[in-house]
């Protein structure tokens, strides 16, 4: 076959004539062995990524720090001038630096790489003449596509089919509106692209209907494809932490470089080399400097992502990983999230007989009717080996009819389907219209209360008539309903309307469905995932809030709540109608003890969010659909379903669920937990080694004491340090009480809990027992001091980050294999710092000389002093909650003593 030119003007063209144009077919479709060729020919359905970074950028980014170059600049001066040796050495860590800050720009850009693949969404096509799921990006010019109401068009498509089909095109056009899409050809060959109604264009979101499009054009060849073209690269906003990190770095920054300004002049007052002291209080600055602060969080946020992702919650937006630590409400949808969505109906009432079982209702003649309209009033679809797929709800109605002995694919070759009203959550039902004996039938199925209110009869007992006096029963029919649902059954009403002629498909369903014969009630039942309960007791014990939000019939919901351990003392079920009955003051005093939604609108979620927020609170919203998005934008963290969501709901999400499970969104705020607390971790790891590096070569001058470090171990040690411990940090398990503690404020600072005070007094210790030993060598006329303090400074900070892995666990009841990557990296670090004292080549490059045992000893044992105090801290920290827990057990005692007595 030739190869498919790409031509501009697919709108003016008939349907057959885009078959014959694209070798394809409009009811098979292509073969896969045909697209698999195209896809070598035309390459993946994707939009580029312009001006990546590559290899060359990611390096050079190291080196654009103003410090670095200072530095550079002045390592190449001191080895003009003739300290060649010095000059060398610090080139050479400076390189080492930026290797690995190479190395974390590369496991970042991969990080989100894996993320971006694991985002790509699967599509529905027809390959080889039957239904099968494909990834967007296969797709190739050809393809027949199958759109539905919330999904976004994968590819530029002309239309072959159009249901009531509308397309929102504000991504491409800017119109909010959804626009209305046709399948005839249209004459104006140069039409503008906005003004071409039987084309849907990549990118684009189908707000409503259902239809089938043939693709004619792939990745960069579609229209979003050239505007991506002509975009220029936007940098990505930085996260809340990001931004907050940056601006107190830029402060720190001004701060150190006037102290190193203070010791370059002080130092060369006191009589030492104007060259050593430039190179002494660059480097320092270099090194204390926490320019680094922001990219090194963003790794260990990626990190964090990743490990979302292999717990089955995939992270849209980095800030969302900040979020999740202080969420103290998740609003959850109940089907398919705490429920497994694998319906199945259990009972049926039919008009003119009682409640009874699936079985029974199969050899009942009054249910026949009832069976032949779930049956056709249905959307299921047919997998590759003809097994029905698509809606649990619509495969469970399926399967009863089936059954029964009503199976769908036989009714339609009588009885084709001829139009329909499709289900939206607004009217809550859905309409097909069948050509039968006669005329048209109309078949209506949906809740209760959205089909009983329409109906005027319902069929008799010998379903030959249809009984008159029903048409006053309507309370008596939605308490049956209400009764099945207390049995925590999701119950649908089912009715139909005979037509002699078909209405016109422009007539508004308002107007069409009404006159309606009621046929009965199916009750169906969903079972609770596992682990779901034990979900919402962790919630509970996190001090997080867990909030239904359902569809479903209050009683229905109320059933499976209580079944889940959601409702306490004083907790209500508000259904759709009551919020709307209340005043945002009304709802505002009483949204905090509504743990169930019921029978809700999915635009008043948005509602919900916002007067939940109001009383101070995080909200992480759940949604699947189309109607969901406003909600899942404005909660604090919105979480949209993998499997069953919309690709709209996704777009408006912050993470997204792979399993549709609420355990997941659990698991997903312990996470969150967990990469915030490393994260404070690294920043008191990082500071307080920098606070002590400041310490040491400011105090020495104002004791009498000579120089303790050379810039090459200042270096050294910033090399040591911030990197693989540092970020080792981020490997870090989760403390064992984290979802026992209440949710992080808000608005509560990075550097909260004493955090600020900590690091100063351990940099102020670390400090202190370098310059101790320093005085003790220098006295002792040991040679070797200078190596004594560097090595000190060096072994302390080792001890420091093994302390800090726990705010109150000692490092003997966390064991030290609980984190290998931090026990590694540790390890490794002591031994490049043994070799830095012992090496002679390294001897010579950092100017250290070899220790003897007992400057070793020394230096080993003063370096524990670090360790050894915030152990102690430790200790104090878990007393003082201890005696805290046991005074306020007492207090709870005695007030439930004296509700007793006065009872």
């Amino acid at each position: 076959m030739t190869d498919i030119p790409l031509i501009e003007t697919w709108h003016a063209r008939s349907v057959e004539a885009l078959a014959r144009h694209l070798a394809s077919n409009t009811e098979n479709g292509l073969d896969n062995a045909e697209a698999s060729r195209r896809l070598k020919q035309h390459g993946p359905n994707l939009i580029a990524e312009l001006r990546q970074r590559g290899i060359a950028g990611m390096i050079g980014v190291q080196f654009r720090d103003a410090m670095i170059l200072v530095l550079m600049a002045t390592a190449l001066l001191s080895g003009i001038l003739g300290d060649l040796k010095d000059s060398l050495v610090i080139l050479a860590i400076v390189l080492l630096n930026a290797a690995i800050g190479f190395s974390q720009e590369v496991r970042a850009e991969r990080a989100m790489a894996e993320l971006k693949r694991l985002a790509a969404h699967d599509v529905s096509v027809i390959r080889g003449g039957r239904r099968s799921t494909v990834p967007s990006a296969t797709l190739v010019p050809g393809d027949i596509v199958l759109l539905e109401a919330g999904g976004e068009v994968p590819a530029d498509m002309r239309l072959i089919d159009a249901i009531r089909l509308r397309v929102n095109e504000a991504t491409l056009t800017g119109e909010a509106a959804p626009v209305e899409k046709r399948v005839a050809p249209l004459d104006d060959a140069a039409l503008p692209f906005a003004d071409q109604t039987n084309m849907a264009f990549k990118g684009t979101m189908v707000a409503y209907g259902r239809g089938r499009g043939m693709v004619v054009a792939t990745g960069m060849d579609t229209r979003l494809g050239h505007i991506a073209a002509l975009l220029e690269n936007v940098p990505p906003t930085p996260t809340p932490l990001q931004a907050r990190l940056k601006r107190f770095g830029r402060q720190l920054t001004v701060l150190i470089l006037i102290v190193c300004a203070g010791i370059f002049v002080s130092g060369v007052l006191r009589g030492n080399a104007v060259m050593l002291m430039l190179l002494t209080s660059t480097s320092l600055a270099v090194a204390v400097i926490p320019e680094a602060l922001p990219a090194v969080v963003t790794v260990m946020l990626a990190m964090g992502v990743r490990k979302l992702a292999r717990r089955n919650a995939l992270v849209r937006k980095l800030a969302a990983v900040e979020t999740l630590g202080s969420v103290s409400y998740i609003c959850t949808d109940k089907t398919g999230t705490l429920t497994l969505n694998e319906m199945r109906v259990v009972e049926l009432y039919p008009c003119g007989e009682g409640r009874m079982d699936v079985a029974s209702a199969a050899q009942c003649g009054s249910a026949a009717s009832l069976f032949e309209a779930a049956a056709l009033c249905n959307d299921v679809e047919y997998d590759v080996q003809g097994r029905p797929m698509g809606d649990p709800t619509e495969v469970a109605l399926y399967r009863a009819a089936e059954a029964a002995g009503h199976d769908r694919r036989r009714l339609e070759k009588t009885m084709p389907r001829c139009m329909e009203f499709a289900f939206d959550s607004d009217r809550k039902r859905m309409t097909t219209f069948h050509r039968a004996a006669g005329g048209f039938v109309a078949y209506s199925k949906g809740a209760p209360e959205a089909i009983i209110e329409r109906c005027t009869t319902m069929a008799g007992g010998n379903h030959d008539r249809a009984d008159q006096a029903a048409r006053f029963e309507r309370e008596a029919l939605l308490a049956v309903a209400g009764a099945m649902a207390e049995d925590g059954l999701r119950v649908l009403a089912i009715a139909q309307r005979t037509w002699p002629a078909l209405p016109a498909p422009e007539c508004l369903s308002d107007r069409v469905e009404t006159g309606l014969t009621l046929l009965g009630l199916v009750g169906m039942l969903d079972p609770i995932r596992p682990g779901a309960h034990d979900a919402v007791a962790t919630c509970r014990s996190a001090g997080i809030t867990p909030v239904m939000i359902t569809g479903d019939h209050p009683a229905t919901a109320r059933a499976i709540a209580g079944r889940l351990g959601m409702l306490g003392d004083g907790d209500r079920v508000m259904s759709g109608r009551e919020l709307a009955a209340l005043s945002e003051a009304d709802l505002a005093a009483c949204i905090e003890h509504v743990k169930v939604f019921a029978r809700l609108d999915p635009a008043q979620k948005i509602r919900i969010v916002e007067a939940i927020q109001a009383h101070g609170h995080y909200v992480a919203m759940t949604g699947d659909g189309v109607n969901d998005a406003p909600a899942l934008a404005r909660a604090n963290i919105g979480v949209a379903m993998g499997q069953a969501g919309t690709d709209v709901a996704r777009e408006a999400s912050s993470l997204v669920l792979l399993d549709d499970n609420f355990a997941t969104i659990v698991a997903a705020v312990e996470e969150g937990r967990r990469i915030f607390d490393n994260i404070r971790k690294f920043i008191r790891y990082g500071l307080s080694g920098n606070a002590a590096e400041l310490w040491v070569i400011m105090a020495a001058p104002v004791l009498g004491l000579p120089l303790p470090l050379l810039p090459t171990h200042i270096l050294w040690i910033n090399l040591l340090t911030d990197g693989l411990p540092g970020l080792a940090l981020a490997a870090e398990p989760a403390e064992p009480r984290i979802m026992a503690r209440p949710p992080r404020p808000p608005r509560e600072g990075l550097f909260s809990g004493g955090m600020w005070q900590h690091i100063l007094w351990a940099g102020l210790a670390m400090a202190l027992v370098v310059l101790a030993v320093q005085a003790w060598a220098l006295s002792s006329n040991h040679a070797a001091w200078q190596t004594m303090t560097f090595s000190v400074l060096a072994f302390s900070q080792m001890g420091y980050v093994l302390a800090i892995r726990s705010e109150r666990r000692s490092l003997l009841t966390q064991g030290l294999r609980s984190n290998s990557p931090l026990l590694g990296s540790v390890l490794l670090t002591l031994a490049l710092q043994m070799a830095a004292i012992y090496s002679p080549p390294l001897n010579t490059l950092l100017g250290t000389s070899p220790l003897t045992p007992l400057e070793l000893a020394v230096s080993l044992a003063a370096s524990l002093v670090i360790f050894l105090l915030v152990e102690l801290e430790k200790y104090f920290v878990r007393h003082a909650a201890i005696r805290a827990s046991r005074r306020a057990s007492a207090t709870r005692a005695a007030w439930r003593d004296e509700r007793s007595g006065q009872a």
